[in-house]
């Protein structure tokens, strides 16, 4: 089966995460090391349906493992869900003599890879997302830092929070997961965290708190609002209003994708890389790359995307139990 994959490609898609360069230049150099020749796809699956497709040289992927975002690009493309466009996809892999490819991206991305897969063209998929929303996997590319941006901004707001002695909503992105919210909420301290997964928007109850946390004393209150609750600005009006406390919010945003991935980002996406093209070589298809209690592994894709993931109950928990 070795002998079978000779020219590999990479691409990423969906939204950008820091340490999906670290993957990239893992993916080249590893390929090469191997004896393969790689192409880079730029701009997703959208630069895939465009040709947009480059050779790729081990010099090329030199001095980025530091860069956030990813020098190939990407790009949403919803129409890579229908069958005549995944068709031609594949044939376009297949014109450029593309035996196997390995995407990075999230749960759309790897649906993508298995529309691939099923048309003959091997494929791999890397879990590059923020959201840590990935059901088979402990980690994916990008959370760490994106995180830790998180809370080093949200320290910064308390800083001026607590000088004017206000209360701070403060939104952190994550799509419909609530793990970046639930991270910085339990690292900074934060009075309330709102996820989409536990939130029962019970507003009231987050006002009754702010005012007896007031009469004890507390000069500023944090609350941390997921991405997919969202309504931050109304919510901080509505906040003013009903406790006569300074409210305003803060909307962190694209920051949180930006910036120098952190050791463990460029640490884990490089072994992922790297993993990925062992299994391409090896002649494995259809598969994503995970990290699980303390390794990293592979699942089918099939199993991977049926698998569901819940925020820990204790970890929810403990942090109600740390902001009292």
């Amino acid at each position: 089966m070795a002998d079978q994959v000779k020219t590999i490609a990479v691409l990423t898609s969906g939204g950008d995460a820091p340490g999906m360069n670290a993957a990239i230049r893992a993916v080249v150099r590893t390929a090469i090391a191997r004896g393969l020749k790689v192409k880079g796809i730029e701009r997703g699956y959208m630069g895939l349906l465009n040709e947009e497709i480059i050779d790729m040289e081990t010099h090329n992927v030199s001095d980025i493992i530091q860069k956030g975002g990813t020098i190939l690009g990407t790009a949403r493309c919803p129409e890579f869900k229908f069958p005549d466009v995944q068709q031609k996809g594949a044939d376009i892999c297949k014109k450029h003599g593309i035996d196997g490819l390995v995407v990075i991206g999230g749960d759309g991305s790897y649906r993508g890879a298995q529309a691939l897969a099923r048309l003959g063209i091997n494929a791999i998929g890397l879990p590059g997302t923020i959201d840590l929303d990935i059901a088979c996997t402990d980690y994916t590319i990008g959370f760490d830092t994106a995180v830790n941006t998180a809370m080093e901004a949200i320290d910064k707001v308390r800083d001026t929070s607590s000088s004017h002695e206000r209360c701070s909503v403060i939104e952190v992105m994550g799509r419909h997961a609530g793990y970046i919210a639930l991270w910085c909420g339990i690292a900074n301290g934060a009075e309330d965290i709102l996820i989409p997964e536990k939130y029962d928007y019970n507003e009231q109850a987050i006002i009754n708190n702010i005012i007896e946390k007031r009469k004890m004393g507390k000069k500023h209150h944090i609350i941390i609002n997921a991405e997919g609750i969202g309504h931050s600005n109304s919510m901080a009006k509505r906040i003013e209003a009903a406790t006569g406390i300074e409210t305003r919010a803060t909307i962190l945003g694209h920051m949180q994708r930006g910036g120098s991935p952190t050791c463990k980002d460029r640490y884990y996406a490089s072994i992922m890389g790297a993993y990925a093209v062992d299994l391409l070589i090896e002649g494995k298809t259809k598969r994503v790359v995970g990290y699980r209690n303390g390794e990293f592994i592979d699942y089918d894709i099939e199993e991977a995307l049926a698998m569901t993931k819940n925020i820990p109950e204790y970890s929810f928990e403990i942090s109600k139990l740390l902001a009292k």
